[in-house]
């Protein structure tokens, strides 16, 4: 269905702001094929809040404006069938996390238009905008609990003391003096920590405002990418489940280890859930255990969870508990991958949950009464994003690697979708515009025999008969699936519009080929996962429409580390590499990045510790040792505010790369972080990028 998008009316004259207001862009696009200032000109759909009476859809689309060099998001709302689609705000200024409340009859949303972000609320037609808090320090997430009577939020704490508090009599000084470790993380210095609120709310305001870890020094959610998400009401009103790690410093340092807890609104205080009893007893359950959900009828409640501690990429399950008894259950154990999202079926007795699975992800069904019984509720090449419910289907969104992110409605029978219908067409107008890179699944046997899932992304108007510079695509992560994911900046369409052919491998180490295939990269980076690149791009090489003569490889994170692995073992295979955020030098990424737990269990301990085979085997084959080898231009690329993996790892591959006579190029971005985030910068890292390859591919 063409949802077709109008403005809301106003009450009163359009402001300025109005006016100028960042919004749909009306780009017009010469030549047929994606240019960086085509993707930076699409809307990217973001949350979505279906109504009480499920009757109507609000949800939020973010703008980018690259000349002014910022975005903002708006607000819209439709019927449930896509149709009578309004756009609510028009502001620039954040607007953003929908939710129904008062019965339907207002939308409340997050929004920054008086200064700092707060809760508001308006008409579903957009008028009668009111603002609902003023909260000090503003409002990073909010729900309102099932009874409508109070407002759990999310606001930062001041939790380390500044230069300024210590030394009042030196205001201006920049220095940061730390004894402990998480002095930084992603990519702020640490000074507070995000806290949960509980506060009273009449229908006009909130009084009576409680931390509920007030004077703790831990998260809530978790950083970096936590959110409401992490925190749930019960059906009764009467508590709050929470994720948190209760750990500072060195021992947060180590440890993934987070629990749910449950404050109790009555008597104050929480219970940490992740005992063998539910009361805290005994058994701790040891690894990440994240983003509780209450059952509708209020009997359990569920979380996902990972077993072992200090492992990130764990297998990652559905738990259930009695909250009568404290009993446990996993009822995942059937998705041989993980639970990446769940919704509690409305019968209290069933889930659904997005799970990767060959290379897509799909919705899933969990049938408690029938033994756990697992049903794939969708199919396709595409990704969903989102589950919720709409009449008797579900709501969600979906991409691919030929588009991003629009809204479906799902019709079900007997546990299956037996219809699909697509609500929104936010980038209908871009992408007519557009002649599309066509996708295909190959399936290659690796060097051990094993069979190994490789996307392939062919130029618009593919013709056989020519031959194509041709690019392996290095996966991030390292575990994170090479879906039908769809990126902004590693686009496979645009890079397929430069007339590349694009080889992604889903190689060792990638979530949904099941737990065993998942882990086998943990103390093997430069093991078995680089020879599954190495099949990928020389099965492709043998294509007649593949130039073995104008090869290249890229990759950002992991992928990076990929890159300056391969730059010294590639046997001249390729002709251009490009590394973004990547490893260079392990033993220094040991002790620069912040969550150490990563860098433990990945690399299999210390550099130092001589007897451990596994830490041997990590550091002696990091990409710094092979340099002598190097011997094919590379382009570095890194942001000075990723502390992930600090930016002097590319500063040094580019300075080894000079000083060995291999032609080499350094983008680096003061203002960026583990990714590219600002319009312009992202403009300029795809110039500099098809450039790059151009210079040496194209020749």
């Amino acid at each position: 269905m063409s949802a077709v998008m109008t403005l809301a009316s106003c009450t009163g004259g359009g402001t300025s702001q109005e006016e100028s207001a960042i919004g749909r862009s009306d780009i017009r696009i010469e030549g047929r094929r994606m240019t960086p200032e085509a993707l930076w000109a699409m809307g990217r759909i973001g949350s979505l809040a279906v109504s009480p009476d499920e009757k109507k859809i609000a949800y939020t689309v973010s703008y980018y404006s690259v000349p002014q060099n910022k975005s903002n998001s708006e607000l819209f709302v439709m019927d449930a069938d896509g149709s009578n689609n309004l756009q609510l705000t028009r502001h620039n200024a954040y607007q953003g996390e929908p939710s129904w409340i008062k019965d339907g009859s207002k939308l409340a949303y997050l929004s920054s238009e008086s200064g700092s972000v707060q809760v508001w609320e308006m008409n579903p037609d957009g008028t009668d905008k009111r603002q609902l808090t003023d909260y000090e320090g503003g409002i990073d997430g909010f729900a309102f609990s099932p009874d409508g009577k109070k407002l759990l939020f999310i606001s930062q704490v001041k939790t380390v003391k500044s230069t300024a508090d210590k030394h009042p009599d030196l205001p201006l000084a920049t220095g940061i003096v730390t004894n402990d470790l998480m002095y930084k993380h992603w990519d702020e210095w640490t000074t507070t920590a995000p806290h949960p609120f509980v506060a009273d709310f009449d229908g006009q305001g909130i009084s009576n405002v409680r931390d509920i870890l007030e004077g703790l020094p831990y998260e809530s959610p978790m950083k970096p990418f936590g959110g409401i998400e992490q925190l749930a009401w019960s059906p009764a009103s009467d508590k709050v489940a929470f994720t948190c790690r209760m750990k500072t410093g060195l021992a947060y340092a180590l440890s993934t280890d987070s629990d749910i807890y449950e404050y109790d609104l009555e008597k104050g205080g929480f219970v940490n859930l992740c005992k063998k009893d539910g009361k805290g007893n005994s058994g701790e359950m040891a690894g990440y255990d994240t983003n509780p959900q209450y059952s509708p009828d209020g009997q359990y409640i569920a979380w996902q969870s990972m077993a072992r501690d200090g492992y990130e990429s764990d297998w990652n399950r559905l738990c259930v508990m009695n909250r009568q008894t404290g009993e446990k259950q996993f009822v995942s154990d059937d998705f041989d991958s993980n639970v990446d999202a769940f919704k509690w079926g409305k019968d209290s007795r069933s889930f659904y949950f997005l799970g990767v699975w060959h290379g897509e992800e799909h919705i899933y069904h969990i049938d408690l009464t029938r033994n756990n019984k697992l049903v794939q509720v969708t199919e396709g090449q595409y990704d969903y994003a989102s589950i919720d419910f709409l009449g008797e289907g579900l709501v969600a969104k979906r991409h691919s690697m030929q588009w991003g992110d629009e809204i479906y409605a799902l019709s079900l029978n007997e546990g299956k979708a037996t219809g699909v219908c697509q609500l929104t067409n936010e980038n209908k107008h871009i992408l007519d515009q557009l002649d599309l890179g066509q996708v295909e699944a190959r399936w290659m046997e690796t060097t051990d025999g094993q069979q190994m899932l490789t996307w392939v992304i062919y130029p618009p108007q593919f013709d056989p008969n020519k031959k194509y510079p041709t690019l392996l695509f290095c996966e991030g992560g390292p575990q994170s699936p090479v879906s039908q994911f769809w990126s902004y900046r590693w686009n496979f369409q645009i890079m397929a519009a430069n007339d590349y052919i694009i080889v992604a491998p889903n190689r060792r180490g990638l979530p949904g080929f099941g737990m065993a295939w998942n882990e086998a990269i943990s103390g093997d980076y430069g093991g078995q996962c680089m020879k599954d690149y190495f099949t990928a791009i020389d099965e492709m090489a043998k294509e007649p429409f593949v130039d073995q003569e104008r090869l290249g490889c890229v990759g950002a994170s992991f992928g990076g580390f990929s890159v300056y692995w391969i730059a010294g073992h590639h046997d001249k295979r390729f002709k251009a590499f490009i590394a973004h955020d990547g490893i260079f030098n392990m033993e220094m990424q040991y002790l620069e990045t912040e969550e150490k737990w990563f860098a433990e269990w990945d690399m299999g301990g210390a550099y130092w510790e001589k007897d451990n085979a596994i830490a041997q085997r990590t550091f002696a084959n990091s990409p710094h040792r092979f340099v002598d080898r190097w011997d094919t231009p590379i382009l570095c690329i890194h942001g000075e505010k990723d502390y992930r993996i600090l930016a002097n790892q590319a500063m040094a591959a580019f300075d080894a790369a000079v000083m060995r006579g291999v032609p080499a190029e350094l983008l680096i971005y003061p203002d960026e972080n583990h990714w590219v985030l600002k319009p312009q910068n992202g403009i300029l890292w795809q110039r500099t990028y098809f450039a790059w390859l151009d210079k040496w591919l194209k020749k």
